[in-house]
């Protein structure tokens, strides 16, 4: 049997539950619930024009705040023995051996009104804080679920790079810092952008972190799609045509992380 022949099974399965329901969702896009063509569905959504903005500001925001966190993460873990590596290796990845909807609960008792943080806070004598139920929470709980996959990106790139290139640059009278902003940072930008992609593009239709983080009053894309498709409004042509324009933006989004990736590549090359 020629080898080809094993990949039949994964084509099948991809035809059939990947590529099959986008060519559903393309249809239902497209049509009214009669069957006939139509644009208006397209059209109907400049009324979740705010929706789009917040969904897309949101994601734009964890993503900043997983570069300003996981960056340090990285290169400190790049820099350490073998030993420190795994153990630190183990902290970023125990999380995510953990259900996605855990995790999420767990925040929560620690965000609520009356949850641990607050109660550190009136330990403390300080005044309480509500975060629960609004944008911050959202963020909150993006930048923890998603952290992971901005540090590993840029902490495979920084590894990589040649110490030699680190000491011909201080033999030459670069001190730390200068080597640090003017040789590792343009080094990793790869890596940042992969980070980038990695974040952003889960962050901008996450809907569980905001039914339960934003307790219902923090609406992102991914609540307004379930909504079409199975809650009260109930119009999944209007919901396809939603989800065909967001899935349109992220390729382009990659597409462009990629470009500006292969363009840092370059020019490391050179």
């Amino acid at each position: 049997m020629k080898p080809k022949y094993f990949s039949i099974p994964y084509v099948g399965w991809m035809a059939i539950f990947v590529v099959a329901p986008i060519i559903l969702v393309f249809i239902y896009a497209f049509t009214t619930p009669t069957g006939a063509l139509t644009l208006r569905n397209f059209s109907d959504m400049g009324l979740f024009m705010p929706v789009f903005i917040r969904s897309f500001r949101l994601a734009f925001i964890s993503t900043i705040v997983c570069i300003l966190l996981g960056y340090p993460v990285a290169y400190i873990l790049a820099r350490e023995n073998q030993r420190v590596q795994r153990v630190l290796f183990l902290l970023i990845m125990l999380p995510l051996w953990m259900n996605f909807l855990l995790r999420t609960y767990a925040w929560m008792s620690i965000l609520e009104n009356t949850g641990l943080l607050n109660q550190l806070l009136t330990a403390l004598s300080l005044p309480p804080v509500r975060i629960i139920n609004t944008e911050a929470a959202v963020v909150i709980g993006m930048v923890y679920n998603f952290l992971p996959f901005m540090i590993l990106p840029i902490y495979s790139v920084i590894v990589k790079i040649d110490r030699n290139l680190l000491e011909a640059a201080q033999d030459l009278g670069a001190n730390s810092l200068s080597v640090f902003r003017r040789l590792i940072i343009p080094l990793s930008i790869p890596g940042i952008l992969s980070g980038v992609t990695m974040v952003f593009v889960p962050a901008v239709s996450a809907f569980v972190i905001t039914q339960l983080l934003g307790g219902g009053m923090v609406f992102l894309l991914g609540d307004l799609i379930e909504m079409q498709f199975l809650g009260t409004a109930h119009n999944p042509h209007v919901g396809s045509a939603i989800s065909i324009v967001m899935m349109l933006v992220v390729i382009a989004f990659v597409i462009i992380m990629n470009k500006f990736g292969a363009g840092e590549e370059r020019t490391v090359g050179l």
